[in-house]
């Protein structure tokens, strides 16, 4: 099972890691090191990092220094992500003269320090949120722009080292296997025994069914897509079954590209496995072909291809996923968006992101976090640190909450699903394979995440003229804690029939 966590294996090594002689000289002389004109080494940068998110519980680039920043930037493509506008404006939807002023100031800026003419200047702009993405080589640059009333945020997004010296590829949460099904994790129902994972039954989402299947509801996934060669969840077999009059779309935002300013797209379709689980989890039809059904069989799905794996640490993934949030944003059939992904700190252009899809009326749930043993200790992991987002994890099948196995909780939660074995790591939750006529195990706060959604998307169809703060209100109503919240698990397991009742 634990092949198919959404993990944050990279973190775990980290945030333990102690400081060498070279880390400890840097903490004591931080001053001195403003004045330095060659960066701080990456173990240097990781050490601090690490450092600051174990005495502080996460970190924040607008804390530290010019030389610290500029370090970061340097080791990450010479890529500067600035957030600009007036404190709290995160986005704008029409031509603005004022924030174009803003803009082009702060470009101004960056030329003069950087001593380069504007038509070799490397820079993109978003056409919704407040934010421009530039290169910048010089801490003079970093310094001046420190002075710019302008100026929200400013980030390294390049800067993906962090766990790792090398800029190696990350596959996080990533499995296209196929896994053997034990028989005792589902039941099977009409058409031609398609199969209902064990876990359903636990959240009563089966006899929920029998109110509301989803039609009518369209959920927005952002994750590494879905498979093309997963005929359940393609155009060709969305409607297998009794699922009818819906349908599936694919995108891709995302560019697997070394250089930042690429646009070359890398498709819509799944390459990882994570995604493709996500969307059976949240979407499968109720087939009949004797495979895994979805919460919510008869909802349409969105799906986009925003990131190559759960861990958003690149600098591609992040704009992937703030495009997705604002594609989505835009679309008034989406009610709902699902994002079983993440990261330990917040990411300046994702919530900017997160806060238009939010203006725009969406339900957005996120992923707590799922990690090994080592990092369980860490809380809630952005985007789910939110309060625009609906925090999501999961917990074993136990007579006592407990969080599974690798599972993150903590005071942000908004609910749980039970998803893991009291006595039995190995039961999880099976799902569509990530090809055709496959099966795998998947779990964590992932498909947590997504079975919420699913819910979510039940109540909705059922509910179609609710807003998103009574599909809301009736989840919370219909949860274990309710009126209560509890420190770590938020409102509890939720029962999906009492939802649609």
């Amino acid at each position: 099972m634990k092949k198919n966590l959404f993990m944050l294996l990279l973190l775990s090594v980290i945030v333990f890691v102690s400081c060498s002689e070279e880390d400890a000289s840097f903490e004591s002389q931080p001053k001195k090191l403003q004045n330095l004109k060659e960066p701080l080494s990456i173990k240097q940068i990781n050490s601090q990092i690490s450092k600051t998110i174990k005495d502080t519980g996460d970190f924040d680039w607008s804390a530290v220094d010019e030389h610290f920043l500029w370090s970061a930037i340097a080791h990450g493509q010479n890529v500067l992500t600035i957030g600009y506008g007036n404190p709290g404006q995160s986005f704008s939807e029409k031509p603005d003269a004022t924030l174009e002023a803003m803009k082009e100031e702060i470009l101004e800026i960056v030329i003069e320090n950087e001593k380069s003419p504007k038509k070799k200047l490397k820079f993109l702009e978003h056409d919704i949120i407040t934010v421009i993405d530039v290169e910048v080589k010089n801490i003079e640059t970093i310094r001046a722009l420190r002075e710019s009333k302008n100026i929200r945020y400013m980030e390294p997004n390049g800067y993906n080292h962090y766990g790792k010296e090398l800029n190696a590829k990350s596959s996080s949460g990533c499995d296209k296997n196929a896994d053997t099904i034990n028989t005792a994790h589902y039941t099977t129902t009409s058409p031609n025994n398609a199969q209902v994972s064990w876990h359903f039954n636990e959240h009563n989402i089966q006899q929920a069914w029998n109110y509301s299947t989803g039609s009518g509801v369209t959920i927005g996934l952002i994750d590494t897509g879905v498979s093309a060669s997963q005929y359940l969840l393609n155009s060709s077999g969305i409607n297998d079954g009794y699922s009818n009059g819906r349908f599936v779309q694919k995108y891709g935002t995302f560019i697997d590209s070394w250089w930042w300013w690429s646009n070359n797209y890398d498709g819509p379709h799944d390459k990882c496995g994570h995604g493709t689980a996500m969307g059976s989890a949240m979407a499968a039809p109720r087939n009949n072909d004797g495979m895994p059904v979805g919460v919510a069989y008869n909802s349409n799905l969105v799906a986009y291809r925003a990131t190559e794996d759960v861990l958003l640490n690149d600098y591609h993934e992040r704009k992937g996923v703030s495009m997705a949030l604002t594609q989505l944003g835009n679309r008034s059939d989406v009610k709902i968006i699902s994002m079983s992904i993440g990261y330990v700190w917040s990411i300046g252009n994702i919530k900017d992101a997160v806060k238009y899809a939010y203006s725009k009326g969406k339900l957005i749930f996120a992923a707590g976090g799922t990690s090994t043993s080592f990092t369980n200790g860490f809380g809630v992991i952005f985007p789910a640190t939110m309060s625009e987002t609906v925090a999501v994890t999961g917990v074993d099948d136990g007579s006592n909450y407990k969080r599974c196995d690798t599972c993150h909780s903590g005071s942000k939660i908004d609910f749980t699903i039970i998803m893991e074995g009291a006595s039995n790591s190995s039961k999880a939750p099976p799902v569509l394979g990530f090809y055709n006529g496959q099966r795998r195990y998947t779990g964590g706060s992932s498909v947590a995440t997504a079975t919420t959604a699913g819910i979510a998307a039940l109540i909705w169809s059922k509910y179609p003229n609710w807003s998103r703060s009574q599909v809301l209100t009736r989840l919370k109503q219909s949860s274990d804690f309710y009126p209560n919240k509890s420190s770590n698990f938020g409102y509890g397991n939720i029962d999906a029939l009492q939802a649609v009742q």
